[in-house]
């Protein structure tokens, strides 16, 4: 059995019928789309999906301060730049 991860569930069908309410609806929360009673996706609005890439470069760059905070570095002079 698959974990619903949104409030509200629509059938494939009814996005094809109601693509630009359901558009509209996605500003409310995320939807998740039914193709033969399995869950196959899940709309987001623009602004959400923008806030979850921005996350996970967020989380991305934390990785890379941790790995690199262990890095020792030599140092140069300016000149050598």
């Amino acid at each position: 059995m698959q974990c619903v991860l949104a409030e509200r569930m629509i059938s494939i069908s009814e996005l094809a019928e109601n693509a630009d309410a359901v558009m509209r609806d996605t500003q409310i929360g995320p939807i998740a789309v039914l193709d033969n009673n399995r869950i196959t996706a899940y709309l987001v609005s623009a602004d959400l999906y923008e806030a979850i890439l921005n996350r996970l470069d967020d989380f991305d760059l934390s990785a890379l301060i941790c790995a690199r905070s262990q890095e020792t570095g030599e140092p140069i002079k300016l000149d050598e730049l």
